[in-house]
Parts: structure tokens; sequence; C-alpha cells
């Protein structure tokens, strides 16, 4: 299991694991073992800086309740363990998402190429309709 360690050690202690049956098939395995791993991190009650808290509350302010809560679930594995991994890592891939700073777009003006053959369509477009003209 990889962990985005600068982030996530910090507030492990936060993280809030609830185990529950998973939905679907699986048979006896799904209806006796809770392997359905739910995490919950209260993110204003957290120890990070508000600058992040503020990153966090303004990027991922679709996936967090009323209450600020994050709340991220697996249940795609078969053990508890792995799906408490898994939402580790989910929870690990959102926040790098959230902390990678995008890059300026820089604006660019077309090539002369470009504008050559802008013009040289523009020209052929315009002899088409003329020739589509009733003759005078």
């Amino acid at each position: 299991m990889r962990i985005f360690a600068p982030v996530l050690e910090e507030f492990t202690n936060e993280l809030v694991f609830t185990t529950s049956r998973s939905s679907g098939p699986g048979g006896q395995n799904v209806n006796k073992v809770n392997t359905k791993v739910t995490l919950k991190w209260d993110v204003l009650q957290s120890a990070i800086t508000e600058e992040q808290k503020g990153v966090i509350l303004q990027k991922l302010r679709t996936r967090l309740t009323k209450e600020n809560i994050l709340v991220l679930a697996s249940q795609d594995e078969r053990s508890q363990l792995g799906n408490k991994e898994a939402v580790l890592l989910k929870l690990e891939q959102l926040l790098v998402k959230a902390f990678t700073v995008k890059k300026a777009r820089k604006p660019t003006k077309p090539g002369k190429a470009a504008k050559q053959t802008r013009l040289k369509n523009k020209k052929q477009h315009g002899e088409k309709k003329k020739w589509r003209q009733k003759p005078e």
C-alpha cells in the first residue's frame, strides 16, 4: 500500500473507519462478513493548515457532506483489509489531485502556415459559392 506520506500520515488518527456488509453478488461471504469499508474524515476538525482546508473545501466540495465530512467507501475487495487499503488509496488520489497546481495556459497565436491554409480555404469556399450564383 502506497500512502501519500506528507499529507496522509499526519492525520491518520482523524480518519474514522466503519464496516458493513457489501452489496451485490457474492453468496455466503457477502451475506455473513462485513467487508465494505467506509471512511469518514472531518475536514474542519482536522489538524491540517487553514490553507489546506480551504483547498480541500473548494476542490472537493461535491464529495463533502453539509457538515464538511468527506465520505469514501470501498467494497470491491473480498477482504476488509483490502477494502481499507483501497479506500485509503482513493483518499490519497483525491488529495494528490486536489493539491496539484494546474499549469497556466499560455495564449498563442496561429502560425504562418495555419493562416495561409485558412485564407486558402476561405477563398475556395467563396469560389464555390460564386459558381452557384445565377449568371448576370
